[in-house]
């Protein structure tokens, strides 16, 4: 081998021909039976051109299945799958790097999470997955609202849980929405970073689903904003909704000011008035929805913060109700076994 064939052999392995990321951003799509869906997957490559992608599916308590795969930007691939002819097809585009994939003919069979993947870039052996794409099958007779996006309500921080713990739980609740898949984290309002969160299970009422999630805050955070994000196939506009929170030590101000006066009230209401308009793009209409749940979570009395810190102080009274069972327990157990002179004259008496 020549000196310029071994460069050229080891920057070949050097630099990779492999992808480095694979992104499924549909987490789900719902359709009717006989009609065709297309499922995107984003690939960052340093070769996008010469990458070959694969298409899997896997269907509820089965195992992972090959479908198809794709190398050529010119021309795509197709296949027969379950007796039709040409039911899937798979392409590349290379002014976004996508590869999509189209499902035709579609049946109550084809339900199952699709995913897409490439070789990962430095081992060449492995591969690397999208999160998946969720394909739901809905009945043409189902009656549904005009509107099944997720309507949020957000819950503030009781006082009693920020005296006491020196912290406060941010709650968002999602309703009325479908299909049942939704993806929910938390971030700052300033910042990149997933922050840990709770999240409660997807629940069914009626036709439609509802979920909620919650963040605990601490330390120095809360003196920061916060906002509850929220990814789902009917989003309004196809954006994922950003729901923010106020900081917890502002809600404290808030809540301050909202027993000191309530003169301030109606000018408030047509500041958020005047801000919600019809031009206002989906992320803005969720913020004031969530404004406005912030101000009627201060004003009225039989709120969730109330509720909140009647529960708070139940917890505490339970709390205080067994410490004092076990402590008579403790009592009885000594004068069962030890037989001190002490029960044995509680008993002679």
């Amino acid at each position: 081998m020549s000196l310029l064939e071994a460069f050229t052999f080891l920057s070949f392995w050097a630099v990779g021909l492999g992808l480095t990321k694979v992104e499924q951003s549909q987490i789900s799509i719902s359709t009717e039976v006989k009609k065709s869906i297309n499922i995107h997957c984003k690939i960052t490559s340093s070769d996008f051109a010469g990458e070959y992608i694969h298409w899997y599916r896997q269907k509820p308590k089965k195992a992972l299945e090959h479908l198809i795969y794709v190398s050529s930007t010119k021309s795509p691939a197709r296949a027969n799958l379950g007796g039709k002819k040409n039911k899937l097809e798979a392409r590349k585009d290379s002014q976004t790097s996508t590869s999509i994939l189209t499902v035709n003919f579609i049946e109550n069979e084809d339900v199952a999470i699709y995913y897409c993947a490439g070789w990962d870039e430095g081992t060449y052996w492995i591969k690397k997955f999208g999160e998946g794409t969720k394909l739901i099958v809905t009945p043409s007779d189902r009656r549904l609202p005009a509107d099944i996006s997720p309507k949020p309500t957000i819950f503030l921080p009781s006082v009693a849980e920020i005296n006491l713990h020196k912290a406060g739980t941010f709650l968002c609740l999602l309703e009325n929405f479908f299909p049942d898949v939704i993806k929910v984290y938390w971030k700052e309002n300033d910042g990149n970073t997933i922050l840990e969160s709770q999240q409660g299970n997807t629940m069914k009422t009626d036709n439609t689903y509802m979920k909620f999630s919650w963040l605990t805050v601490t330390g120095k955070s809360m003196d920061k904003e916060h906002k509850c994000i929220v990814q789902h196939e009917k989003n309004k506009g196809g954006v994922d909704q950003e729901i923010l929170f106020p900081s917890v030590n502002k809600v404290v101000t808030s809540m301050a000011s909202a027993v000191g006066s309530t003169t301030a009230y109606p000018t408030e209401k047509s500041t958020v008035t005047v801000a919600d308009s019809t031009t206002a793009s989906p992320t803005e209409r969720s913020e004031i929805a969530a404004v406005n749940s912030t101000k009627a979570c201060l004003k009225d009395e039989s709120t969730p913060l109330q509720l909140q810190l009647t529960s708070t102080s139940a917890y505490y009274t339970y709390l205080l109700l067994l410490l004092k069972s076990v402590v008579y327990l403790a009592i009885i157990a000594s004068c069962l076994f030890r037989r001190t002179e002490v029960c044995g004259d509680g008993k002679s008496s």
